[in-house]
């Protein structure tokens, strides 16, 4: 089964989403744009909103944010119940994230990185499976 992922940026992400959504098209997954779509100025708040009720709706199993740095996108999204978006800039994090923390929505930076490692925080990400247990406990503490 292929995993459904919505994406969105605002204009200071609009590149860096527009090669991210090609790579993960071209790997074969159900991908849905939800905006900007192009370089005008925009409010990120209202395309973090956008993203973060899909994913909470369960209508996409997960969501990708991209904006200048991640952390407005971050910020905007985790105000949505059952959201817990992680700001990642290293692959690391982005295994982290997902393992220890359950991660539903990943926040990129554009301003903060490249293509090519943003394609490996991704591809990290969308594998690194949620270890449950005793982090189950603490995911339910932040609910």
């Amino acid at each position: 089964m292929t995993i459904k992922i919505v994406i969105g940026s605002d204009h200071a992400g609009y590149r860096l989403k527009t090669k991210i959504s090609e790579y993960l098209t071209n790997k074969g997954y159900d991908l849905y744009d939800a905006g900007t779509y192009n370089t005008d100025s925009c409010d990120y708040p209202l395309i973090a909103k956008k993203v973060a009720n899909k994913v909470a709706s369960a209508e996409y199993e997960k969501g990708i944010l991209i904006c200048g740095t991640g952390i407005g996108m971050s910020i905007a999204a985790n105000k949505i119940k059952g959201i817990r978006a992680a700001v990642v800039s290293d692959t690391c994090s982005a295994k982290m994230s997902r393992l220890h923390n359950n991660s539903n929505i990943l926040c990129l930076g554009e301003r903060i990185v490249g293509e090519e490692l943003a394609k490996d925080i991704v591809d990290i990400w969308l594998m690194s499976e949620f270890l449950g247990d005793r982090h189950a406990k603490r995911i339910a503490m932040i609910e």
